[in-house]
């Protein structure tokens, strides 16, 4: 189908309204069914511009009529580029005569009839970007399953090696298709969420020895947070690249008060919309249950599994818990991990803490990311669970497969 033409012509002031539209008829009348692409100054080509006609902006330009050129009209078809050029100086020279009075410049706005489509073949507009100040707005739709998986051995090791055909996906009951397969160090997003609730007092110095170490195991291009929380929690350090900065704020805080420790998962995971990495991850080091959250268990158990961050913990529990909330710590903890796809880690010695904080930290390093298009494509906003099973290479003892148990469809 051809293209609408919105032409934009000048004519001399000095020639009265029939003889303007006799100017335009006899132009046009050559090649009013030419579906025109480009408007440009035939003067140009009459100097010899070796620029490609189809490098000519998109534009609809005035041209002064007491140029000796007056329009270039042209298309691309099967045979080539085709130019017609309009000689109108002498026309102009009998039409002046004609002048009775002086009006405005007019603009005429012609809209050809429609020509027969050409025969397919593929056409190449070149166009300034900066002048598609209309164009729709490119809607990419990628329903591509991300899931980071670790594997340990019967010690607790970390088993790297692994290849694509070691693993499977379930979505359901319905095995996936696994379409992509990656363990590279990729740079991190990660939140610190640091226990400094009034129990912590004997721990402290252990505790920041572990953030240290923990830190140690990052590479140059990722990216950190901090958040402290004891009856409330608090916001120490926005995202940054500096290590140092945040072992500077953390020196100077000072255990006291309760353990709003819910209340710091959710604004960790919250704060983690602002990540810069698609692989987000958070560390909690807290030595006991919660005793002072707004939101509850189930409320931050809904929110983790929306998010898609792994949660990695470690705990250091006294022998004795005198209190039920800390009676239950410990699997408070399992349980929001393990739905990330992370673990939690139970220490009773302190003294441990920065072996413990290595151990994540190269664990984060030593991940395998499968990557799935789901067979239900449907979506619904409801939560699908994921399960990833291990064929392992023969010789190996028993492997432990830790992954994210699912993940919530899109809505829209």
């Amino acid at each position: 189908m051809g293209k609408s033409l919105h032409l934009k012509v000048s004519v001399p002031p000095a020639l009265p309204q029939g003889a303007k539209d006799k100017l335009v008829t006899t132009a046009l009348t050559a090649c009013d069914t030419i579906p025109v692409n480009e408007v440009i100054m035939a003067r140009r080509q009459g100097r010899g511009s070796s620029r490609p006609l189809t490098q000519a902006r998109n534009l609809y330009p005035v041209l002064p009529f007491r140029q000796t050129y007056a329009l270039l009209r042209f298309r691309e078809c099967g045979a080539g580029i085709f130019a017609v050029a309009l000689w109108l100086g002498t026309l102009a020279s009998g039409l002046a005569a004609m002048a009775q009075a002086q009006n405005p410049i007019d603009d005429v706005h012609i809209a050809p009839r429609v020509a027969a489509p050409p025969p397919p073949k593929a056409e190449t507009e070149i166009v300034d970007p900066a002048l598609r100040t209309h164009t729709k707005p490119l809607k990419v739709d990628v329903d591509l399953v991300l899931v980071p998986v670790t594997i340990t051995d019967p010690m607790n090791r970390l088993v790297t090696g692994l290849d694509k055909e070691n693993f499977m996906v379930y979505e359901g009951k319905d095995s996936q298709e696994i379409r992509t397969f990656s363990s590279e160090d990729a740079p991190v997003s990660l939140g610190v969420i640091f226990d400094m609730s009034g129990s912590m007092s004997s721990k402290i110095e252990r505790a920041r020895e572990a953030v240290v170490e923990f830190f140690k195991t990052a590479n140059p291009q990722d990216e950190f947070f901090m958040i402290t929380f004891s009856d409330q929690p608090e916001e120490v350090s926005d995202f940054t690249q500096s290590v140092e900065d945040i072992q500077g704020k953390l020196v100077y805080t000072v255990p006291k008060g309760r353990t709003a420790l819910l209340d710091a998962i959710y604004m960790g995971v919250n704060k983690m919309r602002q990540a810069k990495y698609a692989k987000r991850a958070l560390l909690i080091i807290s030595d006991g249950g919660d005793n002072h959250s707004r939101y509850t268990e189930g409320e931050i158990k809904s929110q983790v599994k929306e998010a898609d961050v792994l949660i990695y913990a470690i705990g250091i529990y006294d022998r004795y818990m005198p209190t039920p909330e800390e009676q239950l710590g410990p699997a408070l903890l399992s349980d929001v991990t393990e739905l990330t796809g992370g673990r939690a880690f139970t220490i009773d010695n302190p003294n441990d803490l920065a072996d413990v904080a290595t151990k994540i930290g190269v664990e984060l390093r030593n991940q395998y990311v499968l990557g799935y298009r789901p067979k239900n494509a449907a979506h619904d906003g409801r939560w699908r669970k994921i399960k990833v099973k291990l064929i392992p290479p023969k010789g190996l003892p028993p492997l432990r497969v830790y992954a994210k148990t699912g993940y919530y469809a899109p809505t829209q």
